[in-house]
């Protein structure tokens, strides 16, 4: 059987809007293979999900939040599939709540795994490989336990991964598809900006030599 990763079952997730353990029961049956994965979700009786999932979200809002004392600002886009659920008011709140999701986590830079550059993926390989407390471990050990440290890194970078902080049973995913099974469109956190005052600013201009 093959390993299967958090990444890859994300990925199906986001794909075709199934549930994480009817992913992974597929990336399983199929080995890995999302084609085959996704058929297999078909044949379940998910067809519906994975439909929706499809459709274009090329309409949405735009929302912003200042959280309280005016030092923590967000931009979030939301997209949905037409204008009509655009000026809905559940979409608004789908959106305030993520945008305050966000504010009250500095961690988080992307909206899903698929977002992370491949490149910042093998640096984080390849600097756990490299630690101390896995130098007497023998290969195959060692690659499994890198393997569950960057699915974890990555996961707490990721938006969609977080638990919500009003209701820390369900993920922003699980909320963001709800929202999106009310309104039956495919909803989904395009990308976000989160500022901060002072981030990122010199404190003092150097002189020139």
């Amino acid at each position: 059987m093959a390993d299967i990763t958090t990444q890859q079952i994300q990925e199906l997730r986001a794909r075709t809007g199934a549930g994480i353990k009817d992913c992974k029961a597929a990336l399983v049956d199929s080995e890995g293979d999302f084609t085959k994965a996704t058929e297999y979700l078909r044949q379940k009786g998910l067809a519906s999900a994975v439909k929706k999932a499809s459709r274009a979200a090329t309409e949405g809002i735009v929302h912003s939040y200042i959280h309280f004392g005016s030092r923590i600002g967000v931009l979030v886009e939301v997209n949905c599939e037409t204008d009509f659920v655009a000026r809905r008011e559940e979409l608004k709140e789908l959106a305030d709540s993520v945008a305050k999701q966000i504010a009250a986590c500095p961690n988080v830079e992307y909206v899903s795994v698929a977002d992370i550059p491949t490149e910042f993926v093998e640096k984080e390989k390849a600097i756990e490989a490299g630690k101390d407390d896995l130098a007497s471990k023998p290969a195959a050990i060692r690659d499994k336990i890198v393997l569950g440290r960057i699915e974890k890194r990555l996961k707490e970078l990721c938006l969609i991964d977080q638990p919500y902080i009003k209701d820390q049973s369900i993920t922003v995913d699980e909320l963001v598809k709800q929202t999106g099974s009310k309104l039956n469109e495919n909803v989904k956190v395009r990308r976000f900006v989160r500022f901060v005052v002072g981030e990122e600013v010199a404190t003092e201009e150097q002189p020139a030599a």
